[in-house]
């Protein structure tokens, strides 16, 4: 399929990048490349990439028709994307809390302009289909807030607690009013915590500014970063710190290529035409990606020193507003409907394999 991934330069973006090559895709990376260290898309895996915001509509629409001056010589030439992958979006919990107006422009409006063309009747018209280009969704488990219940499955209320959650929740609803209303399929991921690095040492995480436990963990034990802190050790858990539920990176970008699978699929269906019109629960298709067990903040520190060899200091300060004490997911609707299957199980083998991607990138 010929996929267009926004945010495709970021750190879960990368790696679905490159599992859609190897799975044989064609994908095209719109990123306004803000955050990241270098244009590792372009560099590393040759394929096109659009340097612009997902809000702009005139380079969507250039994008998706395969009109774009950069899309030249290319597979997407004159010919219209099958499928988006929507990751872009600023993702800081704690600066969404000062900077609210940006993460409701960029998470939302952005994403409504991204809806408003996948369900643009001329440019369907033009596509000779009804049914809009389905898209994959990049949510979070931040729009349950705090849990009633562990773990936490797909039926939990949601009510997120922080800014960034309720952008994220926000577009769930888009996505569930034009799965109605225009028969727009999705598929929407709430991903708990990505960590890891791929295990080929090619990609890892690498921004300007880091704000993932585990790279900061290491590059603390490393002495890369001397100002390590972790936010509170009075949550109600039974050390004092955060538990939450870790994913290996390349364990969600395989399920994004289930994902797509399972879209084709649905609109193949729909296709059909002694079938009758689609319903919501039809169109639009909620996982969790986690695995169902959890670290505490300290307990991953103490594994980092383990596997590093090294000490790993810290600062304790005050615990961050609007950070759940335990989150913990149920993935057993992913691997019931479209048999997601974790390859890594194991803390360690996360916190190695970005421990290998930390030392390649910084020379050790």
């Amino acid at each position: 399929m010929r996929v267009l991934v926004t945010g495709g330069a970021g750190f879960i973006g990368t790696h679905t990048v490159k599992s859609l090559i190897n799975a044989g895709h064609s994908p095209i990376v719109l990123d306004n490349l803000l955050g990241i260290k270098q244009e590792v898309i372009s560099d590393n895996l040759e394929i096109p990439l659009i340097k612009s915001n997902v809000g702009n509509k005139k380079n969507l629409l250039e994008t998706i028709s395969g009109t774009h001056k950069d899309l030249k010589n290319t597979v997407h030439e004159n010919r219209f994307i099958q499928a988006v992958i929507h990751f872009a979006a600023l993702t800081n919990v704690r600066d969404s809390f000062k900077n609210p107006i940006n993460y409701f422009r960029n998470n939302v409006q952005e994403s409504l302009n991204l809806l408003e063309i996948l369900c643009d009747k001329e440019l369907n018209f033009k596509r000779k289909t009804s049914i809009p280009i389905p898209i994959v969704f990049s949510s979070s488990c931040s729009t349950y807030g705090i849990p009633k219940k562990l773990p936490i499955d797909e039926n939990s209320p949601q009510n997120p607690i922080n800014p960034y959650g309720k952008t994220k929740l926000i577009v769930e609803m888009l996505l569930k009013d034009f799965a109605k209303a225009y028969n727009l399929k999705s598929v929407i991921f709430r991903y708990f915590n990505a960590a890891g690095a791929s295990e080929d040492g090619f990609f890892g995480e690498n921004r300007k500014i880091e704000t993932h436990l585990i790279p900061l963990a290491i590059n603390s034990a490393l002495g890369i970063n001397k100002n390590f802190k972790i936010f509170g050790l009075d949550h109600p858990t039974f050390d004092g710190s955060c538990i939450r539920d870790y994913v290996h990176v390349e364990d969600i970008a395989e399920a994004h290529l289930l994902a797509l699978a399972k879209l084709k699929n649905e609109i193949m269906c729909n296709n059909n035409p002694n079938k009758q019109s689609s319903s919501l629960e039809e169109n639009c298709f909620e996982y969790n990606i986690g695995l169902g067990k959890g670290f505490s903040v300290l307990e991953i520190i103490k594994k980092v020193e383990d596997i590093t060899g090294h000490n790993c200091p810290y600062e304790i300060i005050e615990k961050k507003e609007g950070d759940p004490a335990i989150l913990i997911a149920s993935s057993n609707k992913i691997t019931a409907e479209i048999g997601w299957k974790p390859k890594y199980k194991k803390i360690d083998e996360m916190i190695l394999h970005s421990y290998n991607w930390i030392k390649k990138i910084n020379n050790f």
